[in-house]
């Protein structure tokens, strides 16, 4: 599964080992992965504090308690089940699932990058000119 959003990657150990200690905490936490028959099964904990953030697209807001499960089954030649359980009590009074059908693309991936300064950018000219114009009328010029 490849995507483009913020650079992350996750290594997946398979092999069985166990969780690194829990002091050691990640923004993505520290995953272990197995098979049940056909599906991948993600064990992930130990993320970093983040109860005082709103959620995003990349987080629901959990903190170090967190526990997330998710599940990779193929249930067509082009279509990955995504399934993910987050159990985290500090901050839900139950546990909470849900399924995304993943569906393959041709086409290509781009760079991700933010783009919060050419949303505003329209709000940054405009006060500009205002203030060009404040200048103008008062016979000033800033040092801009």
């Amino acid at each position: 599964i490849a995507t483009e959003m913020i650079h992350d990657a996750r290594i997946i150990p398979l092999d069985g080992r166990p969780h690194v200690s829990a002091g050691v905490t990640q923004w993505l936490g520290d995953s272990r992965g197995h098979w049940e028959g056909d599906t991948l099964v993600v064990d992930t904990v130990h993320f970093v504090d983040q109860s005082n953030q709103p959620p995003s697209s990349l987080r629901v807001g959990g903190d170090q308690n967190m526990h997330l499960i998710e599940r990779f089954t193929r249930v067509a030649p082009d279509v990955v089940n995504y399934e993910f359980t987050i159990d985290d009590p500090t901050m839900w009074t139950k546990p909470w699932k849900a399924m995304i059908p993943l569906r393959a693309q041709k086409d290509q991936i781009f760079e991700f990058a933010c783009h919060e300064g050419n949303e505003s950018m329209s709000g940054s000219l405009n006060g500009s000119r205002v203030q060009e114009k404040q200048e103008a009328a008062a016979g000033t010029k800033s040092s801009r």
